[in-house]
């Protein structure tokens, strides 16, 4: 008897562009410049990018827009996530608890922990073309940096399915 073996490894890979932007404004500012300068309409989605890490509940805002006239999904999150950790020690007695507090950072892409946002930009049809968005990108008075990430150094490709 022929046993027969699939090998599944690259079929399921998503073509995608994704940009990293270092820019120290809030989400729906940031949102918002890449609609004024991009001309896109970036909007909210109802439900955050939600993961969950060592016991916390961790959301990134996303923004999303289709272009159903030229095939593109555009989505903008947050790579950054602030959480408040809090442990509550008692020592036996009725009104002697110590609360301690600290702050823990989350990334949704932890090899790149000094990008603010990710703008990933997936088309079914045709090769995506970045240049012009990166230069645009650029052009907005308070990013610092905009530029393309290649597909292979990103190591979490699945923190990138926003479906």
């Amino acid at each position: 008897m022929i046993n027969h073996k699939l090998v599944l490894e690259n079929d399921f890979q998503e073509e995608f562009s994704l940009i990293a932007i270092h820019c120290s404004e809030q989400p729906y500012k940031m949102a918002y410049m890449i609609n004024k300068q991009v001309a896109l309409r970036l909007a909210r989605k109802k439900l955050d990018v939600d993961f969950s890490n060592n016991g916390l509940d961790i959301a990134f805002p996303i923004f999303e827009y289709e272009d159903e006239s030229n095939y593109f999904v555009y989505n903008l999150v947050a790579n950054k996530n602030k959480s408040l950790s809090a442990k509550f020690l008692s020592s036996g007695g009725l009104f002697s608890e110590l609360a301690t507090e600290k702050t823990i950072n989350n990334f949704l892409l932890e090899e790149f922990k000094n990008v603010d946002y990710f703008l990933k930009v997936h088309s079914d049809y045709e090769k995506i073309p970045t240049r012009n968005l990166i230069t645009s990108i650029n052009q907005i008075e308070q990013v610092i940096s905009a530029y393309r990430i290649e597909s292979d150094r990103i190591k979490s490709k699945n923190n990138l399915i926003f479906n």
